[in-house]
């Protein structure tokens, strides 16, 4: 059972079908329905495949109607709707498998282990682009992987290493690791870098780190994250291709302008002109970003060092996704950014 049919659980449920999985997701009406006429369409840029085995329901009521049973659920749902999908679990916790999160973001673990136990709960992290381009269509930009960590490595409610064979099995290359708050933090880095800028100032990462100034201010952020990090005793590991644990001393002390190179590549390709997570849903109108899950959960986890930068990010995005302030103030406006971070310093 997969919850939430956006583009990652699109990947996964459609993925696991082709492999012979039972999938059942749930998502929204629109995407239910061109699942239930069409099968779930996948497509690499160089091979399509459907998937007509695939269960497409609207909630989560409709998945277990009947006394049906999961072996496992998968949570792919926008970190600002887990409190939502929570109040929806909550009634139906003893039918209720062992819970995946492949959300973005820190936090959604905890919180669900409120509910379920931490046992029954495991951490995920995808790092698979991928893009809707029609309701029950995605395309897969690049091949990535799955990473997964026990919540309470002592009582897991299900084997990490059946799951991961499971997830290669289908075409999802999966790695396990010890740590899942050193997982979930890592991920936080590499959805952080250029993402609240880029939304702020309606700017793509290219713009963003061609221009010495923010590129800074991205290394600044990151800087902040390390720190916070360090003071929780949580160790970067090597995600996504990315070796994070001799990247973060390098960050941490090299010249700026050393680092803005190494950066530059690092979303470089298809990444720099590709608008990011918080940016779409700022420009959708959603009301809200899971800005408060990155920057702002860096801002809010330490009160022994500062953490500006990430606290102006966040605060700058969220009276803008709230309609607080007018987006016009903000777009193509670099060094209003810096101003505001620069007082925030002082």
């Amino acid at each position: 059972m997969i919850i939430g049919a956006g583009a990652i659980g699109c990947l996964v449920g459609g993925r696991l079908a082709l492999a012979g999985q039972q999938v059942t997701l749930i998502g929204r009406p629109p995407v239910v329905e061109a699942i239930q006429a069409h099968g779930l369409t996948l497509s690499s840029g160089v091979q399509t495949h459907t998937a007509v085995t695939v269960e497409a329901v609207p909630s989560l009521a409709a998945a277990l109607a009947g006394g049906a049973s999961f072996d496992l659920a998968i949570l792919t749902v926008k970190a600002y709707d887990t409190a939502t999908v929570m109040a929806e679990l909550a009634p139906w916790r003893p039918h209720l498998p062992p819970l995946l999160t492949l959300q973005n973001g820190v936090g959604n673990e905890e919180r669900l282990a409120g509910i379920l136990g931490a046992g029954r709960v495991i951490a995920g992290a995808i790092t698979t682009p991928v893009t809707v381009t029609a309701p029950g269509v995605i395309e897969v930009t690049r091949r990535g992987r799955i990473a997964l960590a026990a919540v309470d490595p002592r009582a897991t409610a299900f084997p990490l290493l059946s799951l991961a064979a499971l997830f290669a099995a289908a075409g999802l290359p999966t790695r396990v690791y010890e740590d899942f708050r050193a997982l979930k933090w890592t991920k936080l880095l590499m959805n952080q870098l250029a993402n609240a800028t880029c939304a702020i100032l309606g700017w793509l990462p290219a713009q963003v780190m061609a221009d010495p100034r923010l590129a800074d201010l991205e290394i600044a952020a990151w800087r902040e994250t390390l720190a916070v990090m360090a003071t929780q005793r949580i160790r970067p590991v090597t995600l996504g291709g990315y070796p994070f644990p001799w990247l973060a001393p390098l960050i941490r002390t090299l010249p700026p302008a050393v680092i803005r190179l190494a950066l530059g590549r690092l979303v470089g390709g298809a990444r720099g002109g590709k608008a990011p997570s918080l940016y779409l849903d700022l420009a959708a109108g959603k009301g809200r970003t899971e800005v408060a899950y990155l920057n702002g959960a860096v801002a809010a986890a330490s009160a022994e060092i500062g953490t500006p930068v990430n606290r102006v990010l966040t605060e700058t995005l969220q009276a803008l996704s709230a309609g607080q302030t007018p987006w016009a103030q903000w777009r193509d406006q670099p060094a209003r950014l810096l101003q505001r971070v620069q007082e925030a310093r002082r």
